[in-house]
């Protein structure tokens, strides 16, 4: 009984000493910004930390999404090795690394999901100088939800205290402002729409205008002028889940893919395809790659009403687990089934070849649904093909 209550004492003191260590840590690095929302968080959370080293602010960044990345301040970067699952004490030790290199700057994606957890990561963590929520939108509804107005509720739980807000949500901003008022945080909204569309080009990838003006809207805060911001952008390296446009020619066919896989709500899944366009060459087969989890069960109904209604095309490939459901809510909603093609378990290579098959002379080829999983697969098999030509 004496050595239990002796190894608690122990914790307790490690756990004390710790977190004042930390908090020496987090006063070393001045500006911190922490990055939340639905998606889009991997994209702007770069967006700043490029925008911000080409205004000279020495500046450490780490991202969670498709790959989580350690970013160090000359731009350079490093997978996050990880002995077990996930767990937000990783940002303690990002926090140490940021100051061990000097950075005036951290810009850090918010890796948790449960609302507390959430809470934690801003308030007992990163304290941010700078908040950021890119949106709110209706995903991890199993854990934030039921509803999309409880997810804004949750992701409001990463508000500043006494500091700034910028987010590009509007429908649901109220949920913002009414923590930041509770915190003494300014909240700023972003306009896309009143951003020069022009500063989408010069981009290796496709980028969202909406991420851009948030981004940038963050580094003017912070002091860079835009033409330095989006040029240092522009150079930057992006997330491995971006929006690159893959051509391959097989068997003398033309196929372009774009890997939206790592879009996987309704909405931005949907802008995305707005963005593309793909229905717009009448000589081009449409052809959309729905990427399913068994353990997304709330990804895989979604996504029948969403290659139904939302995603017109010549042929539709299903792969991944839990396909069946899929088709039939397709179907059901007015697809005609001899588009579906249920690859559900198939490789990547099977699923080229069933593409190359569908394709007439030339093809655009979409993913979507989930990057994990057979998403990521067939985004590397495609991404090998397109350039070995």
């Amino acid at each position: 009984m004496t050595l239990v209550f002796l190894l608690a004492v122990a914790f307790l003191i490690y756990g004390i000493v710790e977190y004042r260590v930390h908090l020496s840590n987090l006063r070393a690095v001045p500006i911190r910004v922490h990055v939340n929302g639905t998606r889009g968080k991997s994209s702007v959370a770069r967006l700043i930390a490029a925008g911000l080293r080409a205004g000279g602010v020495r500046t450490v960044a780490k991202t969670t999404g498709s790959a989580a990345r350690y970013i160090h301040p000359d731009g350079a970067e490093e997978p996050v090795s990880r002995p077990g699952p996930p767990n937000i004490r990783e940002q303690l030790g990002v926090v140490r690394r940021a100051r061990g290199e000097g950075a005036r700057a951290l810009v850090l994606e918010c890796m948790a999901i449960r609302p507390d957890f959430q809470w934690i990561c801003e308030h007992r963590i990163v304290k941010a100088t700078v908040g950021v929520i890119t949106n709110a939108r209706p995903d991890h509804l199993d854990v934030m939800g039921p509803t999309t107005d409880d997810v804004a509720v949750a992701l409001a739980g990463t508000v500043p205290d006494g500091g700034m807000l910028f987010t590009s949500e509007h429908e649901r901003v109220g949920a913002f402002e009414s923590q930041a008022a509770a915190r003494g945080t300014e909240v700023r909204e972003v306009l896309p729409e009143a951003a020069d569309k022009t500063l989408t080009r010069g981009f290796r990838y496709v980028e969202h205008l909406e991420n851009i003006a948030l981004a940038l809207a963050v580094c003017e805060h912070l002091g860079v002028p835009t033409d330095v911001a989006v040029k240092g952008m522009r150079e930057a390296t992006p997330d491995p889940g971006a929006l690159f446009v893959h051509r391959l020619n097989e068997g003398g066919k033309e196929i372009e893919f774009v890997s939206a896989f790592a879009a996987n709500d309704r909405d931005s899944t949907a802008a995305i395809w707005n963005a593309l366009d793909p229905n717009s060459d009448p000589e081009r087969t449409v052809i959309t790659i729905a990427a399913m989890r068994a353990d997304r069960p709330d990804r895989v109904f979604q996504f029948g009403e969403i290659i139904a209604d939302d995603l017109p095309s010549d042929h539709y490939i299903l792969t991944g687990g839990m396909t069946h459901p899929v088709r039939s809510i397709a179907v059901k909603r007015g697809v005609d089934p001899a588009k579906i093609h249920d690859l559900g378990g198939a490789t990547p290579e099977d699923v080229l070849k069933r593409v190359v098959e569908l394709t007439g002379k030339r093809s655009i080829v979409v993913g979507v649904g989930n990057i994990g999983g057979s998403g990521g697969q067939i985004l590397s098999l495609f991404r090998e093909r397109s350039e070995s030509k």
